[in-house]
């Protein structure tokens, strides 16, 4: 891990920030519809999975309506989640004055990425709130009549970071071309009742591999090895590698408590069954695990020592440090912290089921632990299957 630190350690906290934690379904949605309504100057909405449903079509319908009184709306979708997109969908957008594009079809030239993805889901409007986080814009994440939304989440914030995450936008709209000249990003004023009067501290963290970033895991890495008392994850797909595990380890054995929040039921199965063949060494080393009992656990956010979280789009797996394009914020507030910790222990309390080692021995039996141990290798190696790289940019 000390190798790991010795990298450069990517952008530095900023001040002055407010921060509210928002949860998925219709209470984000709506502070989304909210802040597309209100934008003055520019709306940038990067996104993995953008669908032409309900939920979709009534964003879709925001942002024209947005571009039509002359905001400049910059809409990006990953080219494989959301390629079945309609086409008259996208003419629709366009004709109102939305600019569109997919990031990176599942294959490309020059440098010949196959399977890269825009896993970061990033909302900016006129460089001075932005919503980073985990939930895509489709049915699943929102709460339809009878379906609860799934459980996610995304930090909205204001202040001195929004201009580092208008920047990202720009930057990946256009490429991340060498010589981009990016000025357009000066904060025009947006005041939202919801915002709390505390301030903190945030930075910005990114996974891409082509681009030499590992500043996410870098995070994750720092959170276990600074822990003095307590570390809470509700993470999806949570398939921890050798570093993390190792992390893991020595927090416990300094008396840190550790407790995992993951899926019940997941919307991969292999995925599950893959975290399932973890559960042995989570519980052996002395890790609370919980399982999510109402519907879809899609999250991705952890809390140190009621002093420190982040948030964003990366689960703990290969996938993410590998094959994705990831962001998170990291956030310093006590006041944010514990009230991140607070919400976490009532998903436990309310939300969830204990998995002991009794309990997960009854689940138990040969064919299903070789099915565990299958999806496991086969989740663990799939991003050498599905996504390659020519080469790393320098």
């Amino acid at each position: 891990m000390a190798i790991l630190f010795k990298k450069k350690p990517g952008p530095a906290y900023k001040a002055h920030n407010k921060v509210k934690l928002i949860r998925g379904g219709s209470a984000y949605f709506n502070l989304l519809e909210n802040i597309i309504a209100s934008a003055k100057d520019s709306i940038h909405l990067q996104v993995y999975i953008f669908e032409a449903d309900e939920t979709g079509s009534k964003i879709a319908g925001a942002l024209m309506n947005a571009a039509r009184r002359n905001v400049k709306v910059y809409l990006m979708a990953d080219g494989y989640a959301s390629q079945s997109l309609p086409e008259d969908f996208i003419k629709k957008l366009e004709q109102a004055g939305v600019n569109f594009r997919f990031f990176d079809p599942i294959f490309s030239g020059n440098n010949f990425y196959f399977g890269r993805r825009l896993h970061h889901k990033l909302v900016v409007a006129d460089s001075s709130i932005a919503l980073v986080g985990g939930i895509n814009i489709s049915n699943r994440y929102n709460d339809m009549p009878g379906i609860p939304a799934w459980l996610d989440f995304a930090l909205l914030t204001e202040g001195n970071i929004v201009k580092d995450l208008c920047n990202l936008c720009w930057k990946t709209w256009k490429g991340f071309l060498p010589d981009n000249d990016i000025g357009q990003c000066n904060p025009l004023p947006m005041q939202l009742s919801v915002m709390p009067d505390e301030i903190a501290e945030v930075r910005m963290r990114r996974n891409d591999w082509v681009r030499r970033k590992k500043q996410i895991s870098r995070s994750y890495i720092e959170l276990f090895v600074s822990a003095h008392a307590q570390v809470s994850i509700l993470c999806s797909y949570f398939l921890p590698g050798r570093i993390i595990r190792r992390g893991i380890k020595k927090a416990i054995a300094r008396g840190v408590k550790i407790k995992v929040i993951m899926a019940g039921k997941s919307d991969l199965v292999v995925a599950k069954n893959a975290e399932r063949f973890m559960y042995d060494w989570l519980l052996r080393n002395k890790v609370e695990v919980y399982e999510y009992n109402q519907n879809i656990l899609h999250g991705k956010i952890a809390v140190c020592d009621d002093k420190w979280v982040t948030i964003g789009s990366y689960n703990i797996n290969d996938i993410s440090e590998f094959a994705s394009v990831e962001l998170n914020l990291d956030v310093k507030s006590t006041a944010f912290a514990k009230h991140v910790a607070q919400t976490l222990q009532e998903i436990v309390v309310n939300e969830c089921t204990a998995i002991t080692t009794e309990s997960h021995q009854r689940t138990k039996n040969i064919i299903k632990q070789f099915l565990r141990w299958a999806s496991y290798e086969l989740f663990r190696l799939g991003f050498h299957v599905f996504t390659f790289y020519f080469r790393q940019k320098s």
